[in-house]
């Protein structure tokens, strides 16, 4: 931030500062302006040295002067620092009366100060930003007045820096298809069926798909996650998640047969199994192509106990120890990345030309169509966000496909995470989403990029989706 004016002595040490990316300055749109400083609570709830960010500017007799679009994410990247922040009104004039505190108080305003509304009164029509320490608070004494440490007077300041080179206009691509699958929606219709039909609590075992808000709505309708059965009580319901479980655990359940089993597995994870127990029937070493610590793959190799091999690149492959002149027969996880899986393929068959391959593709067709919509934008971006979870194995393969393309490119669960460090600089924004991401956490990111300028949208469709599975036959 450049040029910085403060209030005379006991007005709450007003900081006003303006921040302007070269691209704004080129296109001639205003700088954003900011201002920090003191600021006296309304509310009891607030300590000494909070921080308020205002979501909008109110007049001492309650009147809206100033709407201030870019409070949520100005208050994530704080909350991210560690500090504790909030957001909501706070009223700005000279002075106030006490009836009109105790009206704006019962209005919902956090806070109140002397200058936020007159120092903006000279920047019209510029992206402004309200940060404010609480100084005192209802009914304290002047000895408990305070202000923010040392360190978080530097957090505050990097971070209005980063929220005004962010600030200015944006162009999104948006990537289609994205978000749920078939297999996806097909698991969380199954657990919801289940609440509906056998009532609360259903027990499913693992996340039915690898996304925390997925996981949290579910438990709000009824649902209870578990890693094993042995944690399930007797006469209870459960599912099995969608990447699969191994024999071990059929077999597990299938011993108590006071439980209603229902399995939620995808049906292409299925498939992988059922090629699994072919090709062990025939003979076969077996190789998996895959992360050796992810559920699916847990589950397929239960499917053959001790004649697989995983690699998960082409280093793997030079290290596994098979006679070329055996039989082998490879599988592959179903949400890897398409060229990378090439690569590990064409590895094997190096080493062994007569390997014997699965009769389709195994990687889905979601993964596939997803690494492909992104592909086609990738060129086009300066940056690529993918929402999902971190634990989302075809969401980390997006990442990494966008950065293969020379795309800078970062995860985030939900817009919540979205820095804004990241949009120093950018100007076109790629945007997708794993196949167990929710596509309105999506939405609240372009939400979120719109609170900080224009936002020009286009979607680019490089495939339309009309797989459907069957749920399973006790939820139909």
């Amino acid at each position: 931030m450049a040029g910085a004016t403060r209030s005379r002595p006991g007005e709450g040490g007003v900081a006003l500062a303006r921040a302007a990316s070269t691209r704004e300055s080129r296109a001639g749109a205003k700088a954003p302006v900011a201002i920090f400083g003191a600021a006296s609570s309304l509310s009891s709830a607030l300590e000494p040295g909070d921080l308020i960010v205002a979501t909008e500017l109110r007049s001492s007799d309650g009147s809206l002067c100033s709407h201030l679009a870019s409070a949520g994410p100005i208050t994530a990247e704080l909350h991210r620092s560690g500090l504790r922040a909030h957001k909501g009104p706070v009223a700005s004039a000279v002075a106030f009366a006490p009836l009109e505190t105790a009206m704006l108080a019962g209005a919902g305003v956090l806070a109140v100060d002397n200058e936020s509304i007159s120092v903006l009164s000279s920047w019209p029509g510029h992206p402004a930003a309200v940060v404010r320490w609480i100084s005192n608070t209802p009914g304290a004494s002047a000895e408990s007045a305070g202000g923010p440490r040392p360190s978080a007077l530097g957090i505050v300041r990097s971070t209005l820096e980063a929220w005004a080179r962010a600030c200015g206009r944006h162009e999104v691509l948006l990537a289609a298809p994205r978000s749920f699958c078939a297999g996806v929606d097909r698991a969380i219709e199954t657990v919801r069926r289940a609440l509906d039909r056998f009532g609360s609590p259903v027990y499913v075992r693992r996340q039915i798909v690898h996304n925390l808000h997925v996981v949290r709505h579910l438990e709000t309708l009824g649902a209870v996650f578990v890693e094993e059965l042995d944690e399930v009580p007797p006469e209870a319901t459960v599912v099995f998640a969608a990447h699969g479980v191994s024999p071990a655990v059929r077999s597990q359940a299938a011993a108590r047969p006071d439980l209603n089993v229902i399995d939620a597995t995808c049906p292409l994870v299925a498939k992988v199994h059922s090629e699994a127990r072919r090709f062990a029937a025939q003979g076969h070493n077996l190789v998996l192509i895959g992360h050796s610590n992810h559920e699916e793959v847990e589950g397929t190799l239960g499917e053959a106990p001790g004649r697989f091999h995983v690699v998960a690149g082409t280093d793997d492959v030079a290290r596994l120890d098979l006679d070329p002149r055996q039989s082998v027969a490879f599988l592959t996880q179903t949400t890897l990345a398409t060229d990378q899986t090439a690569e590990v393929v064409t590895a094997l068959r190096e080493r062994f030309p007569l390997i014997v391959a699965p009769a389709a593709d195994d990687i889905c067709y979601a993964t596939q169509n997803r690494q492909d919509a992104l592909r086609s934008i990738a060129h086009r971006c300066d940056l690529m966000l993918v929402v999902g979870s971190a634990n989302s194995s075809n969401t980390a393969r997006l990442v990494e496909v966008a950065r293969r393309e020379g795309c800078r490119a970062e995860l985030l669960e939900d817009a919540s995470q979205l820095q804004l460090g990241w949009l120093d600089g950018v100007t076109t924004v790629g945007l997708t989403a794993g196949a167990s991401a929710p596509d309105f956490l999506v939405q609240e990111v372009l939400e979120t990029i719109g609170l900080l300028g224009p936002l020009t949208l286009t979607e680019d469709r490089t495939a339309e989706e009309h797989v459907r599975f069957a749920l399973p036959t006790q939820v139909r």
